[in-house]
């Protein structure tokens, strides 16, 4: 509270009200409205937006070590099929306007190769363990009948990943020893909630935000939007703005056809929705591989 106080003093802000809205607090004065958000200031990542030209983001005045306040930005209300593509514009920007290429060794490469294969052996190690206990009993719970009716998906999923990895390695190494890998500022938090359409459009909360490759705020956003809207229009909106080249679609391919692991230890009607929601994103990931750009 101490350091919230400093914030509000150094700024000479006299409060008329208050209110909290999540772990934030609203406050305002005769004149404006202000966020105090809990956060790290990333302050290395925001001068570089800066520096790009890139300023989708909300006024930040100040911060502390724990604390910064900003711009109150009014959400407008639109559906949420025109937000998620107005959403997706932003990020294609964001990619386009701060990315750059670095040079990267074999090991880094060979690295990722061998996380992506490791992390499929122990999905096929997991979901055949657990399709043999299944086997074994007389009389299947709710639970084990769903699962084991859709193993063959979950199972051609994770072969359909092993050949793209060793592919997308391939790929790799046909290329000089020293590699250029293309990076860019990621948000590494991308959902509808932290985007906002007032007088432009915002993207707020920054504090995962780091240098990366521009697919992985891709994969995450279709982790959290895919049962609710068609990714492939979003994928073509992305592309009008910031193409995604070959070994990068690839990627993309393969670790969104990744299985998720099921927790078997919840009761039967929590986990019959996590197999159906698994079920259901490995068929419309399956149905966007069909129907998107084909692999090279």
């Amino acid at each position: 509270m101490i350091e919230i106080k400093q914030l509000i003093k150094r700024n000479n802000i006299k409060v008329l009200s208050y209110r909290k809205s999540n772990n934030n607090i609203i406050i305002s004065n005769e004149k404006n409205k202000y966020i105090i958000k809990r956060g790290t200031y990333n302050k290395k990542i925001m001068e570089y937006l800066n520096s790009r030209g890139f300023n989708y983001y909300p006024d930040i005045y100040d911060y502390n070590n724990n604390y910064q306040l900003i711009k109150y930005v009014e959400d407008s209300n639109i559906p949420n099929e025109k937000k998620i593509n107005d959403l997706i514009n932003v990020v294609a920007l964001l990619h386009k306007k701060t990315s750059f290429y670095k040079e990267v060794d074999e090991v880094e490469y060979k690295k990722l190769y061998e996380d992506l294969l490791n992390n499929c052996s122990y999905l096929k190690e997991y979901y055949s363990d657990l399709i043999s206990i299944i086997d074994s009993k007389v009389f299947m719970s709710p639970k084990e009948y769903l699962l084991a009716s859709n193993i063959t998906l979950i199972f051609d999923s994770i072969n359909y990943c092993e050949v793209q990895i060793n592919k997308w390695y391939e790929m790799i190494n046909k290329k000089e020893k020293t590699h250029r890998m293309r990076v860019c500022v990621i948000h590494n938090n991308l959902n509808l909630k932290n985007f906002i359409k007032d007088d432009k459009d915002y993207l707020i909360n920054w504090d995962k935000s780091k240098i990366d490759m521009p697919i992985f705020d891709l994969y995450k956003l279709y982790l959290r939007c895919n049962n609710d809207y068609d990714f492939i229009e979003i994928l073509k909106n992305y592309e009008k703005i910031y193409p995604i080249i070959d070994d990068e679609l690839i990627l993309l391919y393969i670790l969104i056809s990744m299985p998720s692991i099921i927790n078997f230890k919840k009761d039967d009607y929590e986990t019959c929705i996590s197999i159906n929601k698994e079920i259901n994103k490995l068929l419309k990931t399956s149905n966007l591989i069909k129907n998107y750009k084909k692999l090279p």
